[in-house]
C-alpha cells in the first residue's frame, strides 16, 4: 500500500475494519477435507487450517499501518489502528486455544483403550440404549458405530473426541463473530461520526468496541 497513513479518509479506513471483519468471519465458513479415520476433527479442521493465514494478512496490513507508513496521526486513524491491533491480538489468542484443543484431542485419541466388549461388536437395541449417556436414536447410533469403526476407536471414546472438537469449534465460532461484529461496529463508528473529538476523550465511550470487549474479559477474570 503506497498511500500515506495517515492522509486516509474514514472511508478508506472503515474499508479497512471491514475488510477484516470479512476476513474473520471467513474462517467458520471454511471447508477442509477430513478423512473417514479422522472425521471426528471435521468441526476444527477448517478454522484451524484458515485461521493462520488470516493472522498473517491482519499482520501484514497492520504492519503497513506501523512500518511502512508513518503512524496514523488524526483520531480516527489511530482509533483504526487500535480495533485492527485488539482484533489481531484476540484472534490470534483464540487460535492458540483452539490448536491447544486439537493437541489435546488428538492425544486423547492416542491414549490406547481397553478391548471393546462385545456390547461394541454385536449390539442389541438395548444394549446401545446403555452404552451411552446420550439419546441417540438409532440411525444415529449406526452412524456412530460406523464412524468409529473408520476411526479405529470404540463408538464412546469417538462420542468423547468429538464433542470435544464440537466443543472447541462453537468457542472459535464464537471469538470470529465476536471479532468480526466489532470489527463492523467500530468500522462504522469510523464511518459515521461527525468530528473528531470523541475519539480522544477519557471516557469508555471513546474506545473501540473490541478494546472495550477484551477489558470486560479481563475483569471478568480477576
Amino acid at each position: 500500500m503506497t498511500a500515506d497513513r495517515a492522509s486516509l479518509g474514514r472511508t478508506e479506513l472503515a474499508g479497512l475494519l471491514t475488510d477484516a471483519a470479512q476476513s474473520v468471519s471467513g474462517i467458520v465458513a471454511t471447508e477442509y477435507p477430513t478423512s473417514a479415520s479422522r472425521s471426528y476433527l471435521h468441526p476444527v479442521l477448517g478454522p484451524l487450517s484458515a485461521g493462520p493465514r488470516v493472522v498473517c494478512e491482519l499482520n501484514d496490513r497492520l504492519e503497513e499501518f506501523v512500518v511502512e507508513e508513518p503512524l496514523p496521526s488524526t483520531p480516527a486513524g489511530l482509533f483504526t489502528l487500535a480495533s485492527y491491533a485488539s482484533a489481531l491480538g484476540w484472534l490470534t489468542e483464540s487460535l492458540a486455544e483452539l490448536t491447544a484443543s486439537v493437541d489435546q484431542i488428538c492425544t486423547r485419541v492416542d491414549i490406547p483403550t481397553e478391548p471393546p466388549a462385545p456390547a461394541f461388536t454385536t449390539p442389541s437395541p438395548t444394549e446401545q440404549d446403555d452404552e451411552f449417556d446420550f439419546a441417540f436414536s438409532a440411525l444415529e447410533l449406526a452412524a456412530i458405530r460406523t464412524a468409529a469403526e473408520a476411526a479405529d476407536l470404540v463408538p464412546s471414546d469417538y462420542v468423547d473426541v468429538l464433542s470435544r472438537s464440537l466443543l472447541a469449534s462453537s468457542r472459535i465460532t464464537d471469538a470470529c463473530m465476536e471479532i468480526s461484529n466489532g470489527l463492523l461496529e467500530d468500522a462504522a463508528y469510523v464511518l459515521g461520526e461527525a468530528t473528531d473529538h470523541l475519539w480522544i476523550g477519557e471516557g469508555p465511550d471513546s474506545l473501540p468496541t473490541l478494546v472495550r470487549s477484551l477489558l470486560a474479559r479481563m475483569e471478568a477474570a480477576e
